[in-house]
């Protein structure tokens, strides 16, 4: 059975940090692209980072460049994504997305979701 199950949201001050992260089951985690989507109310889904299964390319969002690292451990079946300098703006459900396409089949699978909220 296929799990993604993230951790570490929860509330913090503008400017703060957080890490989440995203402990997958089921598959062989090695084989796939991980990514780290968010959906602030009211808006559409944003793709914040991006890695790749051997973790030679990491891609981000305009809006997280310089603040946000996302990082894997193929060991651990894990993958992170570390939050600097947050902003209110960052506020939203943040999902774990494990995908890969193999011979034309497109898999992708997805967590449940953490919240993170930025507040004073």
């Amino acid at each position: 059975q296929v799990q993604l199950v993230e951790s570490g949201g929860g509330l913090v001050q503008p400017g703060g940090s957080l890490r989440l992260s995203c402990a997958a089951s089921g598959f062989t985690f090695s084989n796939y692209a991980m990514n780290w989507y968010r959906r602030a109310p009211g808006k559409e889904r944003e793709l914040v980072a991006a890695i790749t299964s051997a973790g030679v390319s990491i891609n981000y969002a305009d809006s997280v460049k310089g603040r946000f690292t996302i990082s894997r451990d193929n060991a651990k079946n894990t993958v992170y994504l570390q939050m600097n300098s947050l902003k209110p703006e960052d506020t939203a459900v943040y999902y774990c997305n494990a995908r890969r396409v193999r011979l034309g089949i497109k898999y992708d699978y997805w967590g449940q979701g953490t919240q993170v909220t930025v507040s004073s």
